[in-house]
């Protein structure tokens, strides 16, 4: 079984003999009930806060597209960051959470209807349940917000809000239920993909591919900005309208993180500390990959890449950062930087899919990468599987790639779905009137630096 799956597992272990020692009727306190007890608060405190990082994490995305992006659409993309989290998270928890953790059928999705409707934060049990929900809601809402960066400056809110909650309440669900089912009823929930030995801790693919890949569906069904191609197809750059924000909004993901990764042990043990420096190392490797790589290929050190290359490091450790050792997380991240170059020149020049902010890239083709790099660098003594560069078989590899393949065809299929379908029906591209005056006065009736003149350097 994943090793996430063995981490969790040995909590609710812990969970049920707190509650067996504490309700049995008659029965006196074993001697070490308080300290299992302390563990239990333990872990509730530790996976509250992480899931608090992570929520941190939607301002970290905020910052990032919007810097990214033209100041005429800030006000838009602030306001779809804000959408995936409050739509998102109560259509998780209507749907969502009940499809990916409830009863397993199959294999292939979780049954518990309203899985949440009997969750009592007066007991014990209950406590722990509603502080999982909340942990995987703001996962949830990660994975929407992805595609809202791919699909920037041209869609409309409407048909973007019908979108985010098919994402969150559909899409995200099913797949995350594969690799991720018997996270909260243990083997009950278990999915396919995990049954195998799926190894993605943290969701390289489960969160982060998922949204890049929704989001490839959407810019493909959209097509590119006004002014993105010229009429040889030769591409042209559209620059983001600040830079520092985007800065801000990397550190500020790069921060979140170590709820990301540390957290998703939902365990107050020695383990996060390693996890953390294995998340840290390959930021810090993705971003000097990406810097070097675009210095080489194009003479100069371009802030905006480096800047991705640090996400791109930061979403490839994310699925093996409870398996490899420091050393493999510097290989990870420094070729996820370089791999997240060529990946969005080779999206934006030759295949000549306009995506704003380098989402499919960091998210989807990183992703991606990640979670095969864990079936090879995963490293004796850390987590519970060996890869293969270790002398492990190669079996993991295999269903390594099975399950990236597998979740790739299920998040773009079912979202190219999803695009084409509100597309026919309520329309999803915004005029070309209304895109080239800005979606914030467009859609919103405001602009988003109301009063200021927004000069040029030439």
């Amino acid at each position: 079984m994943v090793s996430r799956i063995t981490v969790h597992k040995s909590r609710l272990v812990l969970g049920m003999a707190v509650l067996g020692v504490l309700m049995a009727p008659g029965l006196a306190l074993a001697q070490d009930a308080p300290e299992m007890l302390l563990q239990s608060n333990a872990n509730i405190l530790w996976t509250l806060i992480a899931g608090v990082l992570v929520m941190f994490m939607q301002a970290g995305f905020a910052c990032v597209e919007c810097g990214f992006t033209r100041a005429k659409n800030a006000g838009n993309i602030l306001m779809k960051n804000y959408l995936d989290f409050g739509a998102g998270a109560i259509a998780f928890f209507l749907l969502g959470f009940g499809i990916m953790f409830g009863t397993d059928v199959s294999g292939v999705f979780g049954s518990s209807g309203f899985a949440l409707g009997g969750a009592n934060g007066a007991t014990p049990d209950g406590q722990w349940t509603l502080t999982f929900w909340f942990f995987q809601s703001v996962f949830a809402a990660t994975s929407a917000t992805i595609v809202s960066g791919a699909v920037a400056e041209r869609t409309k809110f409407g048909s973007y809000i019908v979108i985010s909650i098919i994402t969150t309440a559909l899409i995200y669900p099913v797949s995350g239920h594969w690799c991720w089912g018997s996270l909260w009823l243990g083997d009950a929930g278990a999915g396919w993909l995990e049954g195998f030995g799926f190894i993605d801790f943290a969701g390289s693919t489960v969160v982060h591919s998922v949204g890049g890949w929704v989001g490839l569906a959407g810019a493909l069904v959209l097509g590119p900005r006004i002014g993105k191609y010229a009429s040889d197809g030769t591409a042209r750059a559209i620059p983001g309208h600040n830079i520092p924000l985007a800065s801000l909004g990397v550190f500020i993901l790069w921060f979140g993180w170590f709820g990301f990764n540390p957290g998703s042990t939902t365990t107050a043990d020695g383990t996060i500390g390693y996890i953390a420096v294995n998340t840290s190392l390959a930021a810090a490797a993705g971003m000097l990959g990406a810097m070097i790589t675009v210095w080489l290929k194009h003479g100069k050190p371009d802030p905006s890449m480096t800047m991705n290359g640090v996400l791109a490091g930061l979403v490839a450790i994310t699925a093996g950062c409870y398996e490899l050792s420091p050393v493999g997380s510097i290989v990870i991240g420094a070729v996820a930087g370089m791999v997240c170059v060529f990946s969005v020149e080779f999206i934006d020049k030759v295949l000549k899919i306009d995506d704003p902010v380098g989402a499919v890239s960091v998210h989807g083709v990183c992703g991606a990468l990640g979670t095969l790099g864990a079936g090879l660098l995963a490293a004796p003594g850390y987590g519970d599987a060996v890869g293969l560069f270790y002398g492990g078989s190669i079996d993991v590899f295999f269903v390594q790639a099975l399950g990236v393949a597998v979740v790739f065809v299920w998040a773009f299929g079912v979202g190219f779905i999803a695009f084409s379908v509100v597309k026919a029906v309520m329309g999803l591209r915004a005029s070309k009137e209304d895109e080239i005056k800005g979606l914030d006065l467009s859609e919103h009736g405001t602009e988003g630096y109301n009063g200021f003149q927004i000069f040029t350097v030439e």
